[in-house]
């Protein structure tokens, strides 16, 4: 959601240029020495560089102009926040408790002088650094402040609590500032509280606007130093006050200065709770406030174990960080949302406790359904089968599935039904065993009716027309709850509805559900309500179309309907959207005019013939590559969540070595640098996206547990299964510097034409051999009727 990449010479000269010291180093010994959070940092791919532990509920970053916490192009640090989100689109992304290391007098007339509020502003205080001798690595993060004398600051996490290690180079007092009424740029801070507790402890609470226009939430704080600060102050909109003990208030600039008398080298441990401040102190407690190289040891180990899920063999040094560095954005989150002694905030409103499970929060549904829930549910069964009881526990206290939850609310961010192939699909992964009853009435509620006008919850906002005439009107003045509304997108919505149902319904059938099997899977089809037949543009006939209420076909005021125009579609057009129908492939093919007429289509969508000859250039020059660039467009978006699956609907439709040439392209617009992520990473999205496409393998038909083929992009890959069982990948003579396809298959020793693997298959620790061609005239395997799965849904 929300994306940016760079266009063509500019993408690779920067991409070049903008190279960390990180990226220039030799072979990494292990998967944690070959992560460089750097990538990402730039270009709008709102990663952060800064400490966390896998799933952490607190990280330490670093904070310069941008909304999403780091620009690596910045040249000035304002502060070192506590809490962020990896890649997300919306402009409020934390930066929540923002800390600053400073030397000088703090006072009346002094260099930060006390009579003018304006010292106080992070902007203006904001330190200078160099990317000289910088450092992201999984779990720890260097830089050094090249004002104040020179420090160096360092930073570290553990799962709820984020630590800062400052070392000035200036002998005598130093100054640490915490600023609780600033956060990340364009993240409104409403309300701010601080206040002294000891002589080396600081707590307080900073009410800030959720996510895409959500509602203001308060996170709790509690900060240890392992010395003692000599001298305090407060400061808020008026000005700084010597000696104060407390600050609090609304809007507006307010936080403390903490004096230590040597200087020297000071740490710092700061636990969030959104529960409250006994959650805070509960928190850091449980932190035990190791020695900073503690912390950090403790956290790589857990994220060497995280990483060593996947083992990948071949390729070069940068292909292994991409590779390494995805996983790692992928294991970011959601975040984990329950305290140490296991108490949340719920949905109700109220204060509920998660026993002997962990309670996570911050689901991205619409991006995560799609690429990074099935990793998850693949390598980290027990995460996923908490993160299917923490949506179970969302909608049995707040009454409703959510869509994009974020802090204990629903933000009604994002159009359609993200939720149901989510959930269906950690109920394929067995997720949901001994939930499965509980899960699937959810889900049917969710898909047959609307919340109440009392409820936060939008849901299915336009079920009213769906389920009466199998379709979402198109009504951009539709009343909403949140930032969106599925009738402000109706044909996209209906998309997106149809896929979940058909979904739902493979649960169903499993689930002897065989009547609501049936009509769901009826309801699977329902997108061919909106394709209308007489459209045409670029020399192809038939496209989805919006119709409003009452069936009339949507036509703009300005001119006649165009499948390249935003209207009735959620971030694309009905050319991005046309192959959002996976789960009926035949029917799909048959609209279009059967399958040469549907590859045509999707060469011209690829601009295939240009591909062949230049991935690269046909990547960064061709495809949808502008800042948000969402409409006016007839090519395939890489850099957005409606196109992830489309590269495998080549596949699905007989031809795959187009898949692996178009994955192949795809890969180009991930690289080991700054901007080294195509769009928004969207909570790890893209990065599972590139994941399982390095791989060779891709979940492109939710609720199937099916994953489709492609050309990896290693020698070998190894996914080590929680069960002690390997799936194996071996692909000799991989090389993802050309185009290669596939000409050959042996699945455990025996040759196969299939171009998909079963979940089962991989969990029973299965070996794929993949024979590789440079040339596609060989690359003939998987191309017979009977090759690609059974869409799930076909009439």
């Amino acid at each position: 959601m929300r994306s940016r990449v760079l266009t063509g010479a500019m993408a690779l000269a920067v991409a070049a240029a903008a190279l960390t010291p990180v990226a220039a180093q030799a072979r990494p010994a292990d998967a944690l020495d070959a992560v460089n959070t750097f990538i990402g940092t730039q270009d709008e791919g709102n990663t952060f560089p800064g400490a966390s532990a896998p799933f952490g509920m607190v990280q330490s970053s670093p904070i310069t102009t941008h909304y999403a916490g780091y620009l690596y192009t910045d040249t000035a640090i304002r502060g070192f926040g506590h809490f962020f989100l990896s890649g997300a689109g919306c402009w409020e992304q934390g930066g929540l408790v923002s800390m600053l290391p400073t030397t000088g007098d703090v006072g009346p007339g002094a260099a930060f002088d006390t009579s003018k509020s304006e010292t106080f502003d992070q902007a203006k205080y904001a330190a200078p650094y160099t990317h000289e001798g910088e450092v992201g690595k999984p779990g720890y993060y260097k830089v050094h402040l090249t004002g104040y004398g020179g420090i160096d600051v360092e930073t570290t996490a553990s799962t709820r609590s984020g630590v800062e290690r400052y070392s000035f180079a200036k002998p005598g007092p130093a100054n640490v500032f915490v600023n609780v009424g600033q956060a990340n740029a364009k993240e409104p801070v409403s309300g701010s509280s601080v206040r002294i507790v000891d002589d080396h402890t600081i707590a307080g609470t900073v009410e800030s606007q959720a996510f895409c226009g959500g509602k203001p939430y308060t996170t709790y704080f509690t900060t240890k130093f392992d010395q003692p600060f000599s001298s305090y102050g407060t400061w808020s909109p008026d000005g700084g006050t010597p000696g104060s003990r407390s600050a609090q208030g609304g809007a507006g600039l307010r936080g403390a200065w903490l004096t230590f008398p040597k200087g020297g080298q000071v740490t710092a441990t700061t636990s969030l709770s959104q529960v409250d401040a006994r959650g805070a102190d509960t928190n850091l407690a449980a932190s035990r406030v190791l020695p900073f190289d503690a912390v950090k040891n403790d956290v790589q180990r857990a994220w060497r174990r995280e990483l060593s899920s996947v083992d990948i063999t071949g390729g070069t040094p940068d292909d292994r960080t991409v590779f390494y560095t995805s996983l790692y954005h992928a294991f970011l989150q959601p975040l984990t949302a329950n305290d140490a002694d296991g108490r949340y905030y719920g949905f109700d409103k109220k204060i509920n406790r998660a026993v002997g499970w962990t309670y996570y929060d911050f689901f991205s549904l619409w991006d995560t359904y799609r690429s990074q829930n099935q990793l998850l549910a693949l390598v980290k069964p027990d995460r996923a089968r908490d993160i299917a009881k923490s949506i179970l526990a969302i909608h049995d206290q707040g009454g409703w599935l959510p869509r994009w939850a974020y802090a204990s609310q629903e933000t009604n961010t994002m159009t359609g039904d993200p939720v149901t192939p989510f959930l269906v699909d950690l109920w394929r992964f067995g997720a949901l065993s001994g939930d499965e009853t509980h899960a699937y009435q959810a889900l049917l509620q969710n898909s047959r009716e609307i919340p109440p006008a009392s409820s936060p919850f939008q849901g299915r906002s336009g079920n009213a027309s769906y389920q009466a005439d199998g379709f979402v009107q198109y009504d951009p003045n539709f009343p909403k709850k949140g930032q969106d509304t599925d009738p402000a997108h109706g044909a996209s919505a209906t998309l997106e509805y149809a896929l979940g149902d058909c979904s739902l319904s493979v649960m169903a059938s499993a689930l002897g559900r065989k009547q609501d099997a049936k009509q769901l899977a009826a309801k699977g089809r329902t997108y061919a309500t909106l394709w209308d037949p007489s459209v045409t543009d670029r020399g192809f006939t038939g496209y989805f179309r919006p119709k409003v209420a009452g069936g009339s076909w949507y036509t703009p005021a300005d001119g006649p309907y165009s499948p390249q125009g935003q209207d009735g579609f959620h971030e694309g057009t009905a050319w991005q959207y046309q192959w959002l129908v996976q789960q009926d492939v035949p029917g799909l093919v048959a609209k279009m005019g059967g399958a040469a007429n549907a590859g045509k289509r999707l060469d011209d969508f690829f601009a295939y013939d240009d591909l062949v000859k230049d991935p690269a250039k046909t990547a960064h020059e061709e495809w949808v590559v502008g800042p948000y660039d969402y409409y006016r467009q007839f090519r395939y978006n890489p850099n957005n969540e409606p196109d992830l699956h489309s590269p495998w609907m080549y596949t699905l439709t007989g031809q795959p070595w187009k898949t692996s040439a178009v994955v192949r392209a795809a890969h180009t617009l991930f690289t080991n640098a700054p901007n080294g992520v195509t769009g928004n990473d969207d909570l790890g999205t893209m990065s599972a996206w590139y994941v399982f496409s390095a791989l060779g393998l891709y979940p492109a038909v939710p609720g199937t547990g099916n994953f489709v083929l492609n050309a990896p992009r290693f020698a070998k890959s190894v996914l080590h299964l929680p069960d002690g069982r390997d799936f194996t990948i071996n692909a000799r003579g991989a090389d993802g510097a050309r185009l290669q396809y596939v000409s050959g298959l042996r699945v455990n020793g025996a040759a196969s034409d299939n171009t998909f693997v079963s979940l089962e298959q991989l969990r029973r620790g299965s070996t794929l051999d993949f024979a590789l061609t440079g040339d596609s005239a060989r690359a003939t395997w998987g191309t017979s009727r009977s090759s690609a799965p059974a869409s799930p849904c076909a009439g």
